[in-house]
């Protein structure tokens, strides 16, 4: 599609349409990877609001759905026609198909993970036979007469179809797993499109400090810093967007941190030159958190906490609350777009939060990935060892003591973070991995220590790789490593004496256990 506007390439986006699909946002991320503009709307954004924005192409993401089932998200995808080239991503193909005069029905077998899909017609860089990420119990039976099979699947299915201004794909390209994904979102963005791939990192954070100079207009503003790179970001940009003076930032020691962070992350953002004052809380969570087990009731007890802390230390005159949410946080809390995505897990700062707040929110890179943040960090200068810091929750500890939260467990826990994550770093591990924690869990098993018995608890041990957060695999640490780690633990920290090590993906699992 060619464009005659007046309107900048910069500013022209490819509209992803959001029909519940955790997936969404790789799709706007994937695009962005390869330079372009890209924005999220709700499936059902008025189609005045989608014109407006003169689109390079619309993509109609996947979703939890049977697109046969009464109350399933739906629109009349011929109108989005007239706007702009489409492309289908699974539950996105089979509302094509079937809007088009096509059958959708349920399959008989399910296609869940890796799947070989075998291409009838070459299309750039992607292999006739492509390993893809598929993940549906539908299928499209009967394709429309105005849209040809360009690919099939194992099962002999229709995986991709291809017509006048409409592809669809049964599988999900914006997945890692996905062989050639990014070839084959190029190829609809350039090849059917035509779109200018204009999206550049200092475009990013240009429009980041735009945008948050216009929410706030010249208020002051409060900046809840954790000690990771996310707040951390979000700070030094909103320093050099509004200034110093109007950027006060609070780190609060909130008992939950590892050991010794609270001193240490203090004087490293202090020699950062951000205006930031420490608070110690740990009385006030502490308390609060006092036998309360259940992983949800921590996190809200955690977001309420903190609010209270940032509305009870704040300057005069201050009316807005800064946070480095990162959109993983949010698609597992809430979905992104209000659409009808399901809630994974509350984070303390976006489930988390209470209801009633005195304090506007300012979270300029809510809709970015930590990698993306990452970039971000060193086109401000800020240092490799925080911008590469593995991702540290913001309930902090809580959610990594399995149980109820108290003293004793903190400190066995500190002690036996602080040795596996040391040993990362003596071993050159540290930055081949994305987030390696320690957890205590609610288990106390029978060991010998010293000839005698001993009845103490479990820690289990996490690692994982990951380019973004959305999925991740276990670590393949070589046995000795693990051994030597194990040894060092058990030996040196009361109260532990058996460790194991968890093998598990994501998903099924979450990458924090809580």
């Amino acid at each position: 599609m060619s464009s005659k506007s007046t309107t900048k390439s910069t500013d022209r986006p490819f509209i992803v349409l959001d029909f519940g699909s955790q997936l969404t946002q790789l799709i706007a991320r994937r695009l962005r990877e390869l330079n372009y503009y890209s924005e999220i709307l709700p499936y059902n954004a008025p189609l005045e609001r989608i014109r407006a924005a003169h689109p390079w192409g619309i993509i109609l993401s996947g979703g939890p759905s049977s697109v046969y089932e009464e109350g399933a998200p739906t629109r009349q995808v011929e109108d989005l026609m007239k706007i702009a080239p489409l492309l289908g991503i699974c539950y996105g193909m089979q509302l094509l198909a079937r809007q088009l005069g096509g059958v959708v029905a349920q399959s008989l077998e399910r296609e869940y993970g890796f799947s070989l899909v075998k291409w009838k017609e070459p299309l750039g860089k992607v292999p006739l036979e492509q390993r893809v990420w598929m993940s549906h119990g539908d299928i499209v039976k009967v394709p429309p007469a105005s849209l040809k099979v360009v690919a099939t699947s194992e099962a002999g299915h229709p995986a991709a179809l291809k017509g006048p201004g409409v592809w669809a794909l049964q599988f999900h390209p914006e997945v890692s797993h996905t062989e050639q994904g990014l070839a084959l979102l190029q190829a609809f963005a350039a090849q059917e499109c035509g779109a200018e791939p204009n999206w550049r990192t200092p475009h990013v954070l240009d429009l980041l400090k735009d945008k948050v100079r216009e929410q706030v207009k010249g208020a002051h503003v409060l900046c809840a810093l954790s000690g990771g790179v996310d707040s951390s970001v979000v700070a030094v940009l909103l320093t050099k967007a509004l200034g110093a003076d109007k950027v006060h930032c609070v780190f609060v020691n909130n008992g939950l941190l590892r050991k010794n962070e609270y001193d240490h992350v203090l004087d490293r953002y202090r020699s950062l030159g951000l205006n930031v004052v420490g608070v110690d809380a740990r009385h006030e969570f502490l308390s609060a958190l006092a036998g309360v087990e259940d992983p949800e009731k921590k996190r809200k007890i955690i977001g309420r906490v903190f609010i209270e802390v940032f509305e009870k230390h704040r300057p005069g005159g201050v009316e807005f609350l800064a946070q480095g949410t990162l959109y993983p946080d949010v698609i597992e809390s809430v979905s992104f777009i209000g659409g009808p995505s399901q809630t994974i897990k509350s984070h303390h700062n976006v489930g988390g939060l209470p209801a009633q707040m005195k304090l506007q929110l300012v979270e300029p890179v809510r809709e970015l990935f930590k990698d993306e943040v990452r970039a971000l960090g060193r086109l401000l200068d800020l240092p490799e060892d925080l911008i590469e810091r593995h991702p540290f929750p913001g309930p902090g500890l809580a959610i990594r003591i399995l149980g109820e939260v108290n003293e004793e467990s903190l400190e066995i826990l500190r002690q036996a973070d602080e040795i596996f994550i040391n040993k990362l770093r003596e071993k050159g591990l540290y930055r081949q991995i994305w987030q390696a924690f320690c957890v205590l869990l609610p288990v106390k098993s029978v060991g010998v220590q010293g000839d005698g018995r001993t009845y103490e608890q479990v820690l289990g041990l996490r690692a994982v790789t990951s380019q973004d957060g959305m999925t991740a695999d276990w670590f393949p640490f070589a046995h000795d490593f693990l051994r030597e780690v194990s040894n060092e633990i058990t030996n040196r920290v009361r109260g532990i004496n058996r460790v194991v090590y968890d093998v598990t993906s994501k998903p099924p699992a979450t990458i924090e256990w809580e």
